[in-house]
């Protein structure tokens, strides 16, 4: 039986996990999770918008991954073959909970206009400084709760393409929808997610450095206080 250390598990390949795994060694299975936790945990809670029902799915999918192993041939990256896995489970899960036949209309083409617009790039994550923690949390707690307001269909081919990074192909491989749907999906949210940003951006813009309240309180007790003390003139001045 094939053997292997934990350091040296970390720095195999794909396939290689794989054979170690179908060989019963513990350990590779515990390499694959790592290496593979989060784009899997991301695909499945693009489609139940539940973290607890997506940490369910991804443990569901691996134990699958676990039985049927022997059987992936490599034809596929096994990203893509492990993320397939994922998303068909969160797909059963979703149908169980909503009964009914119409929810992710992932394997067919769903009629949507492509954005005519150029492509924009996504902000990078900056180097921030500690005290910009709590603002950088609200802000990704914005963009989660916009991301989860996309339409289904859109909603997973955004979190695989703009999350993931995974390319058009892959991600064509792992929803099972024509490279053409992929890229009018993608643009299409990227589209509402902008539009769903800049609204909610426009709406802060009007409340930014509001006045109301402790502030204004402040200043006007401030204000009356110089005017009833004599050594800044402030009496003299009110008197006339």
């Amino acid at each position: 039986m094939l053997k292997a250390t934990a350091v040296a598990l970390q720095d195999l390949s794909d396939a290689a996990l794989a054979q170690y795994i179908a060989a019963g060694e513990a350990g590779a299975l515990e390499a694959l999770m790592r290496r593979y936790n989060r784009p899997l945990y991301r695909a499945a809670r693009s489609i139940l918008k539940n973290d607890a029902d997506a940490e369910d799915v991804v443990q569901q999918a691996f134990l699958q991954a676990y039985r049927t192993i022997g059987a992936f041939r490599g034809e596929a990256r096994l990203s893509t073959w492990l993320t397939r896995i994922a998303i068909n489970e969160a797909l059963a899960r979703a149908r169980k909970y909503r009964r009914r036949a119409e929810i992710i209309p992932l394997a067919s083409d769903v009629a949507l206009e492509a954005e005519s617009a150029e492509e924009l790039p996504m902000p990078q994550d900056a180097v921030e400084a500690p005290e910009s923690a709590a603002w950088r949390a609200e802000v990704r707690r914005l963009i989660e709760r916009r991301i989860d307001a996309l339409p289904d269909a859109l909603r997973s081919v955004f979190v695989l393409r703009a999350l993931e990074e995974m390319t058009v192909e892959e991600t064509s491989a792992c929803l099972g929808v024509p490279e053409a749907t992929v890229r009018t999906r993608y643009f299409r949210a990227r589209g509402l997610l902008r539009e769903a940003l800049a609204r909610e951006i426009d709406f802060s813009l009007e409340n930014a450095f509001g006045f109301a309240g402790e502030r204004c309180d402040r200043i006007v007790a401030g204000v009356l206080a110089q005017l009833q003390d004599p050594s800044t003139g402030g009496s003299h001045a009110a008197d006339h």
